[in-house]
């Protein structure tokens, strides 16, 4: 029921863009009412399979994702400088998502089978280069974001395992270590200052900061109740980029207000109370650790 009214949520908003042409144009909400179909079926269809069934099978799709990071960087499409797309009929597939699929059932599979020996430092660090090795591909699209949600995942389904107090603090340090030496020896230039631009977007509001300052005066004009669908002046007048992807929320805050806005968080926190009760009732180790790297991605 959530999940239906978030797709709701998002295919009203995606509607209410398309009016904002003198010739509206309805692509890409019939694009995600496609998507929305399929998606329906994949619940229908995976919601009959035996979730045991993964672990059995978790060496082939942990190469099916080596298999479809390394293809995309052969034959992928670039889009905005990321070579991770791969175009099939007018849709574009990001491998990367079946990537921290994979990940997620390897993680779940190792963790299961080693909980009582997590605790040893050997078994911390062969999950890590697992991991890693996705993680690498994957930036060298180079695409930063996915590559720290696979170390979060990682990092995140660690804790909930159980680790020595001393390998924390010794994986923390080497965490901080390596985005210090990110900072200075394998950062570009434009990369540093879109970080420095997202922690103040002052730095540059008419450049690298106009996205984020133009989201930020879209979700504050919606005041309380919101200009109503479609009366987004951010969104309808073409200020705020990329508003049906990227800054959907800030749409859906200037749209619906700051009840539509809280709205959103009450039904995620749903999704999360629900997957954090499955967890607890699951009957064995893996499917709880699945449940919970979905959580967690």
């Amino acid at each position: 029921g959530v999940v239906g009214i978030l797709l709701s949520f998002g295919l009203a908003t995606i509607y209410g863009i398309a009016l904002a042409s003198e010739t509206p144009n309805f692509s890409n909400f019939y694009k995600q009412l496609a998507f929305v179909g399929i998606g329906i079926v994949g619940i229908f269809i995976v919601e009959r399979i035996d979730y045991k069934a993964f672990d059995s099978y978790y060496k082939h799709l942990y190469i099916v994702g080596i298999a479809v990071l390394l293809l995309v960087l052969f034959f992928g499409q670039t889009i905005r400088g990321t070579k991770g797309w791969f175009s099939i009929g007018g849709f574009g597939i990001q491998p990367v998502e079946i990537a921290k699929f994979s990940v997620i059932i390897f993680l779940a599979h190792f963790f299961s089978k080693s909980a009582r020996e997590i605790q040893q430092l050997k078994n911390i660090i062969i999950s890590g280069l697992m991991v890693a090795v996705m993680v690498l591909l994957v930036l060298m699209q180079p695409d930063f974001g996915s590559a720290l949600t696979m170390v979060g995942v990682w990092f995140g389904m660690l804790l909930v395992v159980g680790i020595r107090r001393v390998h924390l603090l010794l994986l923390s340090f080497l965490m901080v270590l390596v985005c210090i030496s990110s900072w200075f020896f394998f950062l570009q230039d434009y990369q540093k200052e879109r970080i420095m631009t997202f922690l103040d977007p002052s730095r540059d509001p008419l450049g690298r900061g106009y996205n984020i300052t133009q989201a930020s005066i879209a979700v504050g004009s919606g005041q309380v109740f919101g200009r109503g669908l479609g009366y987004g002046s951010q969104s309808q007048l073409k200020f705020l980029p990329e508003s049906q992807t990227d800054f959907i929320y800030a749409v859906i805050a200037e749209e619906f207000g700051f009840i539509g806005g809280i709205i959103i968080f009450m039904l995620w926190a749903i999704i999360f109370w629900r997957l954090t009760k499955a967890a607890n009732d699951c009957s064995n180790d893996f499917g709880a650790l699945v449940v919970i790297g979905i959580a967690l991605l």
